[in-house]
């Protein structure tokens, strides 16, 4: 029989103490402790709620060492629930490596759905919603940021990332830089009195926060790359490619030629046996 206890994964008001679920507040009461990002942010949530449940914090600096503590409370048999500053825990945030360990241990994990910032941006964005690719924040790293960045100039599904006002002007300059002038829609105070939604474009906006100071915390939707155009920039270089250089990228590869010849007519759009007669052509012209 287990007798381990369980992680619960509550999510909490991104802004909107009335975005609470019921079942997260019962669960809040009845867990044996809570485990918060903040303790001093968290104080206030559970004061307003009336609950007296103790809290004990678990946050990015203390992550792994307390994630054990809170692992063999488990295997006491104690409840916990983990909370984050806003939303919902493992979503950017070390509450992912809690759950990692937790469930490595044998550790049973639920998940308590209530607001998470990056959908609740992305629903209210205006821009496609069905394929979507989360960074949070991007890198503070300058050449882990600058990987990111250019991975992200080929991302065709739509791009959400988190800033705060202070970083806001320079991430925007560094996306139309990397991405060019894309769409976006800028999603501030999300749930809070002064919510606002801005959808536009990196250039527009940059033009509009010269003369506006960013207030609030913000998430960036981001449209993604059109695949279509990509696919004719690509077609157009492969054309502007002749054959036998088409064919050795993929032959200094290491492909075998018949391979290489099946490659190079699926990038250009035409059969194998167009390619294997044009190069034929080629190396008779040449003789």
């Amino acid at each position: 029989m287990d007798t381990n206890g369980t992680l619960y994964l509550c999510a909490t008001p991104i802004g909107n103490l009335e975005d609470i679920t019921y079942r997260v507040l019962r669960t809040l009461r009845e867990v044996d402790v809570i485990a918060a990002e903040d303790t001093r942010n968290s104080i206030k949530l559970l004061n307003h709620f009336d609950i007296h449940t103790p809290m004990t914090s678990y946050h990015e600096y203390n992550k792994i060492e307390k994630a054990y503590q809170l692992i063999e409370q488990m295997r006491q048999g104690k409840n916990v629930a983990l909370i984050t500053d806003a939303g919902t825990p493992g979503i950017s945030d070390p509450g992912e490596d809690l759950v990692r360990i937790a469930l490595e241990e044998g550790i049973m994990v639920t998940s308590l759905p209530g607001a998470a910032a990056c959908v609740t941006a992305l629903t209210m964005s205006g821009q496609a919603t069905r394929r979507f690719a989360f960074e949070a924040f991007l890198p503070r790293d300058k050449k882990e940021r600058t990987k990111v960045l250019e991975e992200l100039q080929t991302e065709t599904r739509t791009i959400i990332l988190y800033e705060a006002p202070h970083h806001l002007v320079s991430t925007l300059e560094e996306l139309y830089e990397a991405l060019g002038n894309r769409e976006i829609s800028i999603c501030r105070e999300l749930t809070k009195r002064h919510e606002e939604v801005r959808k536009t474009t990196l250039e527009d906006v940059l033009s509009y926060y010269k003369d506006h100071e960013p207030r609030g915390e913000y998430v960036l939707v981001v449209a993604g790359r059109d695949r279509r155009e990509m696919e004719m920039q690509a077609q157009k270089a492969w054309e502007e490619m002749s054959l036998e250089e088409h064919m050795a990228i993929y032959e200094t590869q290491g492909m075998a030629r018949k391979e290489a010849m099946k490659q190079v007519a699926k990038d250009r759009g035409i059969s194998k046996r167009e390619v294997y007669q044009a190069l034929l052509e080629d190396r008779s012209a040449a003789e």
